[in-house]
């Protein structure tokens, strides 16, 4: 049976998957809400859906391999709202379901340590909405048998996603809040964590995917600005910013976080194991 990949919600990580797998022989089949990105996903060699809006049961009965990449929102997870009935009747060709979380389920812990293990305290909205998301795929996977992953992605960056173009434009702002620190991971690295666990199936795992070092936001716009030979912002505290509140809000938790399961479960050693690694090989590769 050719591995037959479907991936609900063909975003920015989701790009990055299909640009490996596609050239290795899988059927990727990408959804998307907006008619305007159909073009830009089979340009990719993928075959695009509209959803919601389109029937996914053929392809459902199809797949080997499912990436949910859609976020929830206040109405709960929308693949789960749509879908719940066709994925509990998926049979035994599907062999790996991966769920794209992220690290705010944990909440604020004041900079310390959090792992797989630590229990979820979201405090932002979305991190609430994410904590439902992920007990509501736990239990359709408890009663359906579904092979459900967890991965719960830090903050992402990768080609067309770094802070360069902030910088040129004088756009960018160091941002100083005492005691905060942010973890990240570059996109190809996420790729790589996932490729691991669709290689060695460990259904009901849960993994924290992001690098081995948190560091102040600070950081990361200072080495841009140095790395492009231009002048570091000026440094500007948090109380006197006028962030909105979406942008507020991801400062309103620090934490560092493990990876440690990645890499012995997984056995995956990070291209980019600091933002550093990152950002100097975008630099280079002129895609930032």
């Amino acid at each position: 049976m050719v591995n037959t990949l479907l991936i609900l919600g063909h975003g920015y990580t989701a790009r990055a998957l299909s640009l490996v797998l596609v050239p290795r022989g899988w059927r990727v089949i990408g959804t998307t809400q907006n008619a305007e990105n159909l073009l830009e996903i089979r340009e990719l060699g993928v075959e695009a859906r509209l959803w919601p809006g389109s029937d996914l049961g053929d392809i459902l009965a199809q797949a080997t391999h499912i990436l949910v990449a859609a976020g929830p929102d206040a109405l709960g997870d929308p693949v789960l709202n749509g879908l719940w009935s066709q994925l509990a009747q998926c049979d035994e060709n599907l062999r790996w379901i991966g769920y794209l979380s992220t690290t705010a389920v944990y909440g604020d812990h004041a900079g310390g340590w959090v792992d797989e293990e630590t229990p979820l305290a979201a405090t932002t909205k979305r991190g609430k909405w994410r904590v439902q998301a992920e007990m509501d795929w736990n239990r359709l996977a408890h009663e359906a048998y579904l092979p459900v992953h967890i991965f719960r992605l830090a903050g992402i960056y990768g080609p067309g996603r770094g802070p360069f173009a902030k910088v040129r434009a004088g756009t960018a702002r160091r941002i100083i809040k005492s005691g905060q620190v942010f973890s990240r991971i570059h996109v190809d690295d996420i790729v790589q964590v996932l490729l691991a666990s669709m290689a060695a199936p460990n259904p009901g795992a849960v993994y924290n995917v992001c690098d081995d070092e948190a560091v102040p936001p600070e950081d990361v716009i200072g080495l841009a600005a140095r790395l492009l030979e231009l002048p570091v912002p000026e440094a500007i505290d948090f109380d006197a910013t006028d962030l909105s509140p979406m942008a507020r809000s991801f400062y309103a938790e620090s934490k560092r976080v493990h990876n440690d399961r990645i890499k012995r479960d997984l056995g995956v050693e990070l291209l980019y194991p600091t933002y550093r690694q990152g950002l100097k090989a975008l630099h280079q590769q002129k895609e930032d």
